[in-house]
């Protein structure tokens, strides 16, 4: 050993950029407890949350508990209208909102990739608060993990909510009957044109911005005017001819749809036919088909007419018993065609 070599202080402890998440934030350490405190419980403030327990508890009413989860793994995460963010608040809820439930809590999970910004995670973050206040559905637990840079995509967001169904009402697949009219609640397609324009850099006329937005509200309106619904499905990857065939695939019954009646913007359309994408199976984040009985369908559209979310709700078809598990198209120029299902996917990652 050498007595004249100075003594150097040697740290084995993590020192960290304050401006980017490090696996260290991931790791159950001070780290992960500041980011904790200083970005997700600062956001998402609520006494429950507060409480910092395994998870959340609270009394349920009478009735009957609906329960859902999904994860977001949208690119980019930010894009017109919205962001991965409000993205994964709006779509549990509307889950929810499709089992007619009113949400109650939710709850958030991150996986962050080492290196990413910590000015984007609290962009983020803060539009889920946001998003979350203004749909009066609190985010009461979480979790973080952190992964190697390049093993994920900067964020990616898990979330599940729990809500309340009342007590009887039933919105079932099973329940749709021949003779009931079909309601979906807005114009196509802007959803998976807003992404794949910022994805891919495109610009169209018109400003083409996501629909995303929370649907509980109308639902709920739909619920207290007495409006008998048979079933709902909101309208996310796939689109509409997606969601229309699974139904009929569940009822077991055939539908028939007039593609005049269907509402799509000339911006999307345009888009569409540009890009040979067919807005029927576009993704969206704030429409949702509704089955009714035919002789409640204008009642219907009177109360969902009241939603700015809503404004352009249509009639689009009718269910038959004819060609059971199938849907056909009646065409603008006249003609029918089966809308089937696609064996893919025409616009990934995009939730």
């Amino acid at each position: 050993m050498d007595d004249n070599k100075p003594f150097e202080l040697a740290c084995p402890l993590l020192i960290a950029s304050k401006q980017t998440i490090q696996l260290a934030h991931g790791g159950g350490g001070r780290l992960m407890q500041e980011l904790i405190q200083d970005v997700f419980v600062r956001a998402f403030q609520n006494p429950m949350l507060e409480a910092l327990h395994d998870g959340a508890t609270w009394q349920v009413e009478k009735g009957t508990l609906a329960f859902t989860t999904d994860s977001y793994v949208v690119r980019p995460l930010f894009f017109p209208g919205g962001d991965i963010g409000s993205l994964a608040v709006n779509g549990t809820i509307n889950d929810l909102a499709m089992c007619g439930a009113k949400p109650l809590y939710l709850s958030a999970a991150f996986i962050l990739e080492e290196g990413l910004s910590l000015d984007v995670l609290q962009r983020v973050v803060i539009s889920m608060a946001e998003t979350a206040r203004e749909a009066g559905v609190p985010i009461v637990t979480g979790d973080t993990k952190v992964v190697d840079c390049g093993k994920g995509d900067g964020i990616f967001i898990n979330t599940s909510g729990v809500g309340l169904v009342p007590a009887g009402v039933r919105v079932l697949p099973t329940l749709i009957q021949p003779g009931d009219a079909i309601l979906v609640s807005g114009d196509l397609g802007s959803h998976g044109v807003a992404v794949l324009s910022v994805r891919e850099g495109l610009t169209f006329d018109g400003n083409v911005e996501s629909d995303s937005a929370p649907l509980h509200q109308i639902v709920s309106d739909l619920i207290q005017s007495d409006i008998e619904i048979h079933c709902m499905r909101d309208l996310t990857r796939g689109g509409l001819a997606s969601v229309l065939n699974e139904l009929a695939e569940a009822a077991e019954i055939g539908m028939t749809v007039d593609e005049a009646a269907i509402p799509v913007s000339e911006s999307v359309r345009g888009a569409c036919e540009l890009l040979g994408l067919d807005p029927l199976y576009v993704a969206n984040e704030g429409r949702f088909v509704a089955i009714v009985p035919a002789s409640q369908a204008e009642a219907a559209l009177a109360v969902m007419h009241r939603h700015e979310a809503a404004k352009q709700a249509a009639q689009i078809g009718v269910v038959t018993s004819c060609d059971p598990s199938m849907v056909v198209l009646q065409t603008v120029v006249g003609t029918h065609r089966v809308l089937d299902l696609l064996s893919g996917e025409q616009l990934p990652r995009i939730c």
